[in-house]
């Protein structure tokens, strides 16, 4: 039996990068996966289909998490089409880099919308349905949330404020047998990497142990691990996946 054979995951950002790694491994270990995009719905509908043919079932939802509205429509879109939520991925996020000297209040706000209120407002519509059979909430955090980061002040913030948060619902939902932890990523492979010039790259590799940037199917690997029985007694915990980085 695969690990995640007969539970329902919900991934927020499932269409590209780090997200669509997630709802591929969750689909390759028999969850029935459901995934929000906001604009690419010929990528969302094709993935849709990729999953079908692992023989699970999955479909999209076009749905902005940092709206509070829109996520609780979300949440009960996905409990009429699938009947329950036993995984819950936060993994929406944006970046607005730039030094605090020039960064405007909009670039401040909008990154802690996206990136930190959307975590509480799918947590809040998820929460008392999954209370009736417990679950795992995974919030996707950054090293960078751990460490810190010159220029990403915003970023740093709001993916530090997941951690806190993360650590506060595994406190008080553990006796309801829900668990809450976060993944940090370090530097992955995805769209955004690839723009990076090479000088840029081999700053980065040369302060990482393992000496390449991450796959984004490693974070999926965790993913799974922390939705699975595997990660039962698992709870309140930052998972640094980020080759060795935050050592």
């Amino acid at each position: 039996m695969s690990l995640l054979t007969g539970k329902t995951a919900l991934v927020t950002g499932g269409s590209r990068g780090i997200g669509a790694a997630i709802v591929r491994r969750f689909a390759s270990q028999g969850a029935d996966v459901a995934f929000t995009y906001l604009s690419s719905a010929e990528k969302a509908e094709a993935i849709v289909e990729e999953l079908k043919g692992m023989g699970v079932n999955a479909k999209a939802y076009q749905s902005d998490a940092s709206n509070y509205e829109q996520a609780e429509a979300l949440a009960k879109s996905v409990l009429e089409d699938f009947g329950k939520i036993d995984i819950l991925v936060n993994n929406a996020g944006i970046t607005k880099d730039t030094l605090m000297l020039r960064m405007n209040e909009e670039q401040w706000d909008k990154v802690i919308e996206v990136n930190l209120k959307s975590v509480f407002n799918l947590t809040k519509h998820v929460i008392r349905p999954m209370m009736r059979t417990g679950g795992s909430i995974i919030n996707m955090s950054s090293i960078v949330g751990v460490t810190g980061n010159a220029g990403q002040a915003n970023y740093a913030a709001s993916k530090a404020g997941i951690i806190g948060f993360s650590k506060s619902i595994a406190k008080e939902m553990g006796s309801r047998n829900i668990r809450c932890n976060v993944i940090a990523p370090g530097f992955i492979e995805t769209d955004m990497t690839d723009e990076l010039d090479e000088k840029t790259k081999e700053a980065y590799l040369s302060n990482i142990p393992l000496k390449r940037l991450g796959k984004a199917e490693e974070i999926g690997d965790v993913c799974v691990f922390l939705g699975s029985d595997m990660g039962a007694y698992v709870t309140g915990q930052t998972i640094s996946v980020c080759g060795g980085l935050n050592t």
